[in-house]
């Protein structure tokens, strides 16, 4: 624990805003055992079926344990949210609180989907040690949130508006926070939530240990660490533009009329079992989800203009198999984890080539494997799909046996504009 770090100590531990402090070596562990956590913790994890850590647990809670600044790179479902939920169970569960409860953990995160997901590890892991938790967020009513914050818990997991909103209505205290989690960074600074960032470090008190996780790692996640982190250890699990080994990409050229015609064709076959289908617009998401159920494709729209009881809905449907097709944008699939997700389609490409990898890694999860489809229609999509091939170091494979291939919708080489002489072949 500290204060952030000063000019001095940055520049040695952040130089160039790019270098940052590495995770040294930790030999290599068999099991939860020999992590160091104590036997009620051990109890939940193997409650929940789990017996060996993945590579960001085994990294991350030794050094989290002994209270350690952490900066972690890792893609949703490598098991990042145990491997600071352990730890900070650990510590609430050997030093606990006497007299009123208050809030000693804050966990921030983007969307309600995401932070439902990590109070419900709070509460798989930690259900044989006296802690309390407690999620809230916006889309809701306030009421039985604001009665939670006045009874007192131990760890608040809340979305930035509705934390601060309760906040400044006088019913959030913050100072006494000594663990403070910022978990999926970067989608935090694509939805506009810096400002809110900032205000709620102001609110901390300066003592406190500091976790961020990011699942890319650009310079402004990088500068926003250097802000609040202190002497962090960094553990990054894969490489930033690297993709899931088991996901099997496709790329199909298409004109923008007959999209949603080879995308039911191919949700209609006998291989898709459950999938997500990726639009740039929550408008897109809603259209092409009608369109789909008109062809008898049982499909749900997750956007953030969906209410809380509908998204949750869309995921209940979704987990259980009466919903085969979720459609998403980017900001609403942050709270998806779903191990059995067979294919993902990319319907609009991505301007942002790590969201393609961040999207593919929807499949292929938990040692399964798992297709990724991205339907491309020339023009600008055919300059993102250009920009996604050189982050991930090979040309993504043409599949042309379909009866809408479009020839006129193949990007050049190395260019934008449309025709081009990639050819593909079946599959």
């Amino acid at each position: 624990m500290g204060t952030p770090l000063g000019g001095a100590q940055r520049a040695q531990f952040f130089p160039d805003a790019k270098r940052l402090f590495s995770c040294p070596f930790f030999p290599s562990v068999k099991t939860f055992d020999d992590l160091g956590l104590v036997a009620p913790l051990l109890r939940g994890v193997k409650a929940q079926g789990y017996t060996h850590p993945t590579p960001i647990q085994e990294q991350a809670i030794p050094p989290l344990l002994a209270e350690r600044d952490l900066l972690g790179c890792a893609q949703t479902g490598t098991g990042k949210t145990a491997a600071f939920a352990l730890p900070i169970l650990q510590h609430l569960h050997e030093d606990p609180t006497e007299g009123r409860r208050y809030i000693r953990c804050l966990v921030l995160t983007p969307t309600r989907e995401l932070a439902a997901q990590i109070e419900e590890a709070f509460i798989n892991y930690g259900r044989y040690v006296d802690v309390r938790h407690k999620v809230i967020f916006g889309g809701v009513n306030q009421n039985p949130q604001v009665a939670a914050l006045r009874a007192g818990f131990d760890v608040l997991v809340a979305t930035p508006g509705r934390l601060l909103d309760l906040e400044g209505q006088g019913h959030v205290d913050l100072s006494g926070v000594e663990f403070f989690v910022l978990d999926e960074a970067d989608r935090m600074l694509d939805m506009g939530f810096i400002h809110d960032i900032r205000r709620v470090l102001k609110l901390l008190p300066e003592d406190r240990q500091n976790l961020l996780f990011s699942a890319t790692m650009p310079d402004s996640i990088v500068t926003l660490a250097g802000g609040f982190l202190t002497n962090p250890l960094k553990v990054e699990v894969t490489p930033q533009s690297s993709t899931v080994e088991a996901v099997e990409q496709q790329v199909m050229f298409v004109s923008r009329g007959d999209k949603r015609h080879l995308l039911a064709d191919i949700l209609e076959g006998p291989t898709v079992t459950r999938s997500i289908v990726f639009t740039r617009t929550k408008h897109g998401a809603n259209r092409l989800t009608q369109q789909l159920n008109k062809r008898g494709i049982e499909a749900a729209a997750i956007h953030g203009n969906k209410s809380q009881n509908a998204r949750s809905r869309a995921l209940d449907g979704f987990r259980a198999g009466s919903i085969n097709v979720l459609v998403a944008t980017d900001i609403a699939a942050r709270g998806i984890d779903v191990d059995d997700v067979s294919h993902v389609f990319n319907f609009d490409i991505p301007h942002e080539p790590e969201v393609y990898v961040h999207r593919i890694g929807r499949t292929g999860r938990a040692g399964r494997a798992g297709i990724a489809i991205t339907l491309c229609e020339g023009g600008d999509q055919g300059d993102d799909l250009r920009q996604i091939e050189r982050l991930i170091g090979t040309e993504v494979p043409v599949v042309t046996d379909h009866q809408y291939h479009d020839e006129s919708c193949i990007p050049p080489p190395g260019g934008s504009g449309g025709g081009g002489s990639r050819r593909g072949g079946g599959g």
